[in-house]
């Protein structure tokens, strides 16, 4: 059980092919450790904006003494930190590794699943089902995955989220330990795949009890309000605040918590991020990470107020709050890496799994945008009327998302008056009618394969053939999908920050186009590993040659 025996299988299949990619020499050169950053839902355009209120040893450390890469894309179908953390460590895009976003419909089980849902495994750390999970649905290896075939085992692989996604993403299939919150307990935890028994450093962690202790403290900003003038005024009227109604500071996040039942408000705030940065310091102590001359890798997870990030969005005093809590935590965890492990001895990059949009009252009402929600409830009854009309009354869709919808195969099988490939390419165009739809493609279009850049590029990237649905669209810059009843968390922004810093790199601005895929073959380099097979990414090279 756990990473043991996948590591085993992994090297039973690509042991031969890694020993032949690599007869060169270890590098000794490399660094002892990685240490990656990942924030979800970060605009590159946060760092510019609030640099002026920036510790010197956070954010403005990280961009002056990196490389940073200014023109870098995450180009999905649909932007979703569970995707985006499997294209950051995979180098390939949802196509090949398979996570074409946070859960997608499962026909043979007829219901949504998770993408890291499985019950074969069980929760470690708390009497929860959160821990019953794998990353046995990525059906790529991770960059963190060679490392460990390469050091035969022996390199230390962690990762650290408030999502349970990315941490299992971020870790890979052969690591020693993916944590996450659990919202249900108010602890960290992890699954048997990864562990089979909980550390003691984890356990005495939680019993420090941070969600309980930090959600009945009040949300302050850390500076007096007057000096946000990045930021619009708290009571912004058309932001909409936690629940519709609550969005200015400070916030009570215990009732907040008493609402929802359990901590899932408390990942919305900077404490949350705080016990991120803390566990993974703890982790830095407790593991024997840097003790050798074997690269280890550890990647913690941040994030932009989670859920409620298009509650408020980037132009929110919320939002600026929270970064300027965030690069406090940064620069501690920085000062602690490279005072533990020296100067010289640490690799760092920062990116983020996700971008975020502005709120769509707010594009409209403040700069006359055209733009609006695309409401999916009432597109699909439309739909469904006019395939009724067409091919007569039959429950022709099984199942539909924010942007891809699935037919039933069994259905339309029986039925002598329409095919199936028929049917996609109806369905689509119809779709393909409405305003703010951007883009439809029905998949047999899809399954054909292309190089498409532009507006089908996303689209290939994500499609893929036993996951996705029998048409999946895309809609126009600005535009969110709507609901009745619930609320989708959405972006449509590509754009990603990547830095990368630490041993032996150039402190540089690199304006050359990029995308999210290079990220895994520059990596490689830098630490002396074969790169995934099938990496779709190149290295930049700026960052390498400067080396």
């Amino acid at each position: 059980m756990k990473a043991v025996v996948v590591l085993g299988f992994i090297l039973l299949f690509f042991g031969v092919q890694t020993q032949a990619q690599n007869n060169e020499p270890l590098n000794s050169d490399k660094p002892k450790v990685v240490i990656g950053i990942i924030v979800e839902n970060m605009r590159p355009d946060y760092i510019q904006r609030y640099w002026d209120k920036f510790q010197p040893n956070g954010f403005k450390k990280i961009y002056t003494q990196g490389a940073v890469c200014k023109n870098v894309k995450l180009t999905l179908h649909e932007q979703n930190y569970a995707s985006g953390t499997a294209t950051l460590f995979t180098g390939v895009h949802p196509s090949i590794h398979g996570i074409v976003s946070t859960s997608w419909y499962d026909r043979l089980k007829k219901k949504e699943i998770d993408s890291t849902e499985d019950d074969y495994y069980f929760t470690v750390g708390a009497d929860t089902k959160s821990g019953a999970a794998s990353p046995q649905n990525l059906l790529s290896t991770t960059l963190t995955d060679n490392l460990k075939i390469l050091s035969g085992g022996k390199a230390k692989i962690f990762s650290a989220a408030l999502n349970r996604e990315s941490a299992i993403f971020a870790a890979g299939h052969a690591a020693d330990g993916a944590y996450w919150f659990d919202i249900e307990s108010g602890r960290m935890i992890s699954s048997s795949f990864y562990i089979s028994t909980f550390p003691d450093w984890v356990r005495l962690f939680n019993s420090e009890n941070y969600a309980d202790i930090y959600s009945h403290r009040t949300w302050t900003t850390l500076l007096p309000e007057i000096e946000y003038t990045e930021s619009l005024r708290d009571d912004y009227l058309l932001e909409r605040g936690y629940f519709g109604e609550f969005n200015t500071f400070p916030h009570s996040i215990n009732k907040y918590i008493s609402r929802t039942n359990n901590f899932r408000p408390f990942k919305t705030t900077p404490s949350a991020n705080m016990m991120i940065k803390d566990f993974t310091l703890r982790l830095l102590e407790n593991e024997e990470i840097g003790t050798d001359n074997i690269t280890d890798f550890v990647t913690a997870v941040f994030s932009s107020m989670d859920y409620e990030n298009g509650s408020f969005g980037p132009a929110s005093l919320e939002m600026e709050d929270t970064y300027l809590y965030l690069d406090q935590y940064i620069g501690e965890l920085i000062d602690a890496a490279e005072q533990k492990f020296g100067k010289d001895n640490v690799l760092f990059f920062l990116t983020a799994n996700t971008s975020a949009s502005y709120p769509v009252e707010y594009l409209k009402e403040e700069f006359h945008l055209t733009v609006d929600y695309f409401n999916v409830e009432s597109a699909i009854a439309l739909l469904t009327s006019y395939l009724n009309i067409t091919y007569g009354e039959e429950k022709w869709i099984e199942h539909y998302s924010d942007l891809q919808l699935y037919l039933d195969h069994d259905i339309i099988n029986k039925n002598d008056n329409v095919t199936l490939n028929e049917l996609r390419e109806v369905s689509s165009n119809f779709i393909n009618q409405f305003t703010g739809v951007q883009v439809s493609m029905p998949a047999f279009q899809l399954e054909q394969g292309s190089s498409a850049n532009g507006l089908f590029e996303p689209l290939y990237n994500t499609y893929h053939k036993n996951r996705s649905g029998d048409f999946i669209y895309t809609l126009k810059e600005g535009w969110q999908p709507g609901y009745k009843f619930k609320r989708a968390n959405y972006t449509d922004q590509s754009r990603i920050p990547v830095v990368i810093w630490g041993k032996g790199i150039k402190a540089q601005t690199i304006s050359t186009t990029h995308n999210a895929v290079d990220l895994v073959p520059t990596l490689a380099e830098l630490i002396s590993v074969p790169r995934p097979d099938k990496c779709q990414g190149k290295i930049i090279k700026e960052i390498v040659e400067t080396k």
